[in-house]
């Protein structure tokens, strides 16, 4: 079974005209329901990750400093929303909802939350929307409960995951891929295991091409037992902050490339939706939705 991680808190209410679409993180699970991908069994909500895993990824003074609500003024304005206790809850939960679905992916083969990706998160402080770095912080759980060894990260969001970079620097253990804009955020990026940059206005062919000629020689090349993988739909060209080509059809080859490759392996896999920007909020939903969809149909 598909088990999916959603919280209600997962769309937290956000200053009228922030640039941040929350209302995806409530309009997808209900489009999965209204069409029949999923139904209310695949859904789980998460709890609150303990500090004793999320501190495995982050400093005791920055996950001190966010449960006190004391960054400072610099700080608060990196991470781009407004701080609150419900937004540290929020991140909390996200954070829970990849280490659940961790576990539900070594039981079924994949696992998907709504939310998460936030691959901006450093070890000591957060930045563009991101708190906790979930997917880092899973990682290391999956170490420490010795349920994987060698982890791959599959980041295929628009932006260069500089924070799962910075975080997994130096260790061997898990191999940090990203393909991303080269002229987008970050402007001062970090050094993956693995960097693609694109130029702007990469459309399919050139995305796909790229992609398909590298991911299982690097897979092989790893031999992970693990994978993560950050599906971020904000490599199409209607995305407001991507400046990549892609089309709908061109992201949903991307996410069945990546999820078929994972199952013929019979590599267990961990998938959070990162961003999403496109004016049209249908089209935001629409291209998650094809993840859903493709992982239901390739596992189930």
């Amino acid at each position: 079974m598909l088990k999916i991680a959603w919280h209600p808190i997962y769309k937290h209410p956000l200053p009228e005209g922030h640039r941040f679409p929350m209302e995806k993180y409530d309009l997808l699970p209900r489009q999965l329901l209204h069409e029949g991908t999923s139904t209310p069994d695949n859904f789980f909500e998460p709890d609150v990750a303990p500090n004793a895993f999320v501190s495995l990824a982050h400093t005791e003074q920055y996950i001190s400093d966010l449960n006190n609500l004391a960054l400072d003024r610099a700080a608060i304005r990196k991470l781009g929303f407004p701080l609150s206790a419900e937004l540290v809850e929020r991140e909390y939960r996200i954070t829970k909802g990849t280490m659940d679905g961790c576990e539900y992916a070594l039981k079924y083969g994949i696992a998907m939350n709504i939310a998460g990706g936030t691959h901006h998160a450093y070890t000591d402080h957060g930045e563009a929307f991101c708190l906790f770095n979930d997917q880092a912080v899973a990682a290391r759980y999956l170490q420490q409960k010795k349920l994987a060894k060698k982890i791959l990260i599959v980041d295929l969001d628009v932006h260069q995951g500089n924070g799962t970079a910075e975080i997994f620097a130096g260790d061997d253990s898990v191999f940090t891929f990203s393909m991303h804009g080269a002229k987008n955020y970050p402007f001062r990026k970090e050094s993956s295991d693995l960097d693609i940059a694109l130029p702007d206005g990469t459309g399919d062919e050139i995305y796909l091409k790229t992609l398909k000629e590298t991911l299982p020689g690097l897979i092989d090349d790893v031999s992970p037992d693990f994978i993560f993988y950050l599906s971020g739909v904000d490599i199409l060209a209607t995305d407001k902050l991507g400046r990549l080509g892609c089309t709908i059809e061109g992201c949903k080859e991307r996410d069945r490339f990546v999820l078929q490759s994972c199952k013929d392996l019979g590599l267990p896999v961990q998938v959070s939706m990162g961003g999403g920007y496109s004016e049209d909020i249908r089209i935001i939903v629409d291209a998650h939705s094809n993840t859903y969809r493709l992982a239901t149909e390739i596992y189930f």
